[in-house]
């Protein structure tokens, strides 16, 4: 299993480096006021993936300061060692209606 994983890893390692091997022309990229940036696609798609995961992180912090709030005001779990036992439950006391056969299939 171990070395499928590699072999996994490997296929992907050089799928990505031909895609850069051949992608090495020029890409310019307009933005606003009339400026531009030339640059080898390659860049330019590792460029839009960097600012892709920069963006999604920042969208995600709010929540994640939310929930580290949330869990810093819990109360810390109590060990088993020194919780407080269960009360046992109630016994239900005997009737005199018929037992109830249950037949499985």
């Amino acid at each position: 299993m171990k070395y499928l994983l590699w072999l996994l890893k490997a296929a992907i390692f050089f799928t990505l480096f031909a895609f850069a091997l051949n992608n090495q022309h020029d890409a310019t990229v307009y933005f606003f006021f009339g400026t531009s940036w030339r640059a080898p696609l390659v860049l330019v798609v590792l460029a839009a993936f960097a600012g892709g995961l920069v963006v999604g992180a920042l969208g995600m912090l709010p929540g994640w300061w939310k929930h580290r709030a949330a869990a810093a005001q819990r109360p810390a779990a109590v060990p088993d060692a020194l919780a407080v036992p269960a009360a046992p439950a109630p016994a239900i006391p005997p009737t005199d209606l018929p037992a109830v056969r249950q037949h499985g299939l």
